[in-house]
């Protein structure tokens, strides 16, 4: 295991990057030197070719509290140039994404999980944007991002009033991929990373690119924006190794 900084861990493990937030007497908390350490993180999952997935959890029992209030009056938002919050809520990133979340997923800790592609969460965990009642906005994507992920009136409700969100009833929604007991949220979100890397790097970085880019779009736009990206792909070895292996019934033997 490695360390790029006292306030965060990182390991890399067989193409996955896991990166640990590391202020647990702060509900992980993040300040100016925590953002600036999650940045060169996901800046590291996005040069090595070797990682292909990252998951992103919280030490000590909880995900991430959000910003660190105590510096917030001198500080301000610990974002990270343009790319939003710890570098990561207005980012574009290629690769994907897991949150594994335990305890309390609050305010900006609730827009880093928003700003990943799946997650994970156990059964106690919890999730809230509670930025009215400090009069804030949640502005790091919570206000744009869960009215899309949420039916309207729940997103609503839960912006407008502040109310927590329990990890189970988000499952219900759709908002989180797999609920675990607690304590095995981190492990069900390597076993997904796992499943996504199992699958052609092509493919997957082409389809979140697509993703993100179309996303409001209407569908004769879309598909503008779309064919540049996945045609290309169809002319790929994976591509021809991928149907080779449907035809002889095997697993494909990707590139890496």
């Amino acid at each position: 295991m490695d360390s790029q900084d006292p306030v965060l861990v990182t390991e890399p493990r067989a193409g996955i990057l896991l990166i640990t937030l590391n202020r647990p007497h702060v509900r992980n908390a993040v300040d100016a030197s925590l953002a600036g350490a999650v940045d060169a993180a996901l800046t590291r999952l996005e040069t090595d070719a070797s990682l292909r997935v990252g998951v992103l959890t919280g030490a000590g029992g909880h995900f991430c509290s959000g910003m660190d209030l105590k510096a917030f009056p001198t500080a301000g938002v610990p974002v990270v140039a343009d790319r939003g919050l710890a570098g990561l809520t207005r980012a574009r990133l290629r690769k994907p994404l897991i949150a594994a979340v335990e305890g309390a997923a609050v305010a900006g800790g609730f827009e880093l999980a928003l700003a990943c592609d799946l997650i994970t969460a156990a059964d106690s965990a919890f999730f809230a944007l509670p930025e009215v009642a400090r009069g804030l906005v949640a502005a790091e994507g919570g206000a744009i991002r869960l009215p899309g992920r949420l039916p309207y009136h729940v997103a609503m409700e839960l912006l407008l009033t502040a109310a927590p969100l329990p990890a189970p009833e988000a499952a219900r929604y759709g908002l989180v991929n797999q609920l675990t007991r607690d304590g095995e949220a981190l492990e069900a979100a390597l076993a997904l990373a796992d499943r996504v890397q199992a699958h052609s790097r092509d493919a997957v970085l082409v389809t979140k690119q697509i993703v993100q880019r179309t996303r409001g779009l209407d569908d004769h736009t879309a598909y503008a924006v779309q064919d540049p990206l996945s045609t290309p792909v169809f002319a790929t070895a994976s591509a021809a190794e991928g149907a080779r292996a449907f035809t002889e019934k095997r697993s494909p033997a990707w590139q890496r």
